[in-house]
This record gives structure tokens, sequence and C-alpha cells, in this order.
């Protein structure tokens, strides 16, 4: 059923309803048990990033070589024919050849999907400009999951770059699926995307924007935090006003609940403090690990026989 479902591969969060992301939140559970196996032996996983990654395309490359899977592709457009002009389609086409499965990350929102049109493989979105990014997104879950059992009844706070953030993007549309209380804390120029509020609301998904997060911060399960995204600007001098607007302290987590758990999609930069890595309660490392089953998961899904 997944498998059938997913067969152009996995483009956006909105693809997901409740049972698919149930389904594949237990085989990421059973993934993490299987530390190697010979799933794929024999397959092949092209991975095209035109854009800078170290947790994405690794964990996606560790997963795969978990599997008994190899990978070819390249980490920088730089080095392709993408930069003598050759289109995105002629790309997809051509890599579609030698692999059994695509994963790219591309500067352009509607990437991914422009490709899924395109190839006769699976394509999986590792990120498509400040679109979505719904394997993290999905990895985010297993992460929350592990940590405190359950989604339902959680108040769950997304912090920082809400308008060019692809993760919080996904990450809320996944979200929707489940009875949880978001909070969308950033500042004013970079608020939540109306098109994804609007589709929030026809779920009919309890939300608040706030600026404050210290106003809330008691009665939070989760805050996950993502840095203000410098790339995203094409004014300098607006990101430089605002990128310092939220700094997580270590005495912020004296006003948190005894099972509060603070995630980041990393990169960080200044966003958290150094000396908050230390507790219990900062588990955005562990996230990290939590990408190598969730797309061992997902690739087994769509790779295997």
């Amino acid at each position: 059923m997944f498998k059938e479902k997913f067969r152009e591969g996995i483009i956006s969060a909105k693809q997901f309803d409740r049972e698919d992301i149930e389904y594949i939140l237990k085989k990421g559970k059973e993934m993490i048990k299987i530390k190697n196996s010979n799933l794929l032996q024999g397959k092949i996983l092209a991975t095209l990033f035109f854009e800078p990654s170290t947790r994405t395309r690794l964990s996606f490359e560790s997963a795969m070589y978990r599997l008994g899977g190899n990978v070819i592709g390249f980490h920088s457009g730089d080095v392709s024919s993408i930069k003598k002009g050759e289109s995105i389609a002629d790309t997809i086409r051509t890599v579609e050849n030698y692999s059994d499965c695509i994963v790219m990350r591309h500067s352009l929102e509607g990437a991914a999907t422009m490709a899924a049109k395109f190839a006769k493989i699976p394509i999986i979105n590792a990120g498509s400009g400040s679109g979505e990014h719904p394997t993290q997104a999905l990895l985010d879950l297993l992460t929350i999951t592990e940590e405190l059992g359950s989604l339902d009844g959680l108040n769950i706070g997304l912090m920082g770059d809400l308008k060019y953030g692809r993760t919080v993007h996904s990450l809320s549309i996944l979200l929707s699926n489940f009875d949880v209380n978001v909070y969308f804390i950033s500042p004013t120029e970079l608020r939540m995307r109306n098109r994804d509020k609007d589709f929030l609301q026809h779920r009919e998904v309890k939300y608040k924007e706030i600026t404050n997060y210290r106003k809330i911060l008691n009665i939070l399960d989760v805050l996950y935090m993502t840095r203000i995204q410098k790339e995203r600007f094409v004014d300098t001098e607006e990101y430089e006003k605002i990128k310092d607007f939220y700094i997580f302290r270590h005495n912020d987590l004296n006003n948190t609940k005894d099972n509060f758990r603070l995630l980041h999609p990393l990169p960080r930069i200044t966003e958290i403090s150094p000396d908050v890595d230390s507790s219990e309660k900062a588990i955005y490392f562990k996230q990290t690990y939590y990408g190598i089953p969730m797309r061992k998961a997902l690739l087994a899904e769509l790779m295997a026989k």
C-alpha cells in the first residue's frame, strides 16, 4: 500500500495522512533495532545535492549503505552538467538510467515536483528552496515519539524562521494529522506563510502566533527551533537586524516541564547557547541519529522488492 501510494516518491508532507505517518514511524522504530542488512543489495541511490548539506546527505547515504545498497551522485551543482546549462529535466532523465531512486536537494522551490514529472523512478525531496523538507519532518516525528511516546495532546512550539524554513513547513503539515496545539513563534517579518496557515485552518488545527516564547515556555512539551536563514534574504541588512532575535539560553530550561524537549534541524548558528547542549532536554544531536532509521525505512519501502 505505502509503496503503491508513493511510487512517484516523497515530494511533499501533504502526501501523508495519519495512517501513512503511523505506518512509516512504525517502520522507522523497527529500523532502529536493525543496524545493517542486505535488503537493498544491488540497488543504487543517486544523491543530487545542488545545495550544501551535512546531515541529510550523509544520513541518506549511511542509510543506503546500511541496507546493503550503493550510492552515486554529486554534492554541488558546479560539478554537474547543470553548470553547462543542462535542465533539471534532462539531468533527471539521465540519472534515472544509473539508479533506482533519486534524492534531490535544490535551491528552487518546486524543483522536486518538477523532477518527479520527468522521472520513472522515485524522487525524494531532500529540501526544495524555502518550500518543504518532508523527510526531515518525518524524522522529527520519530524523534518526538521516541522521546515522549505520543504526538496527540502535545503543545508544540515552532520557533525562528517560519517564513523561509522548509523544515517547519513540512512539520506543521504532518502535525495537522494529530491532536496537537501548535504555537508559531517568530519575528513579525518571518511569520508562517499564509498558504501554510490556510492549510492548517482547513484541517482545523489549533494554532497561535506569538513573538515572545518565554510567555508560553512553561506549557510547551516540545520547542522546535530553527536558524534565521541568511541565504534566503535578498537584503543582508534585514538579516543583520533579526539574526539574533532569539537565543535560547540554559536558564530558559528552568521554566520548562520535566519532559520538555528542545529540537533543532541544524545547523545551529547562535540561536541556542552551547551551554544548553549538556541538558537531557536538548535532543538535537539525538535527532540527527534518528535520520538514519527513518531514511532506512523510507528507502526500504520505496525500493525493496
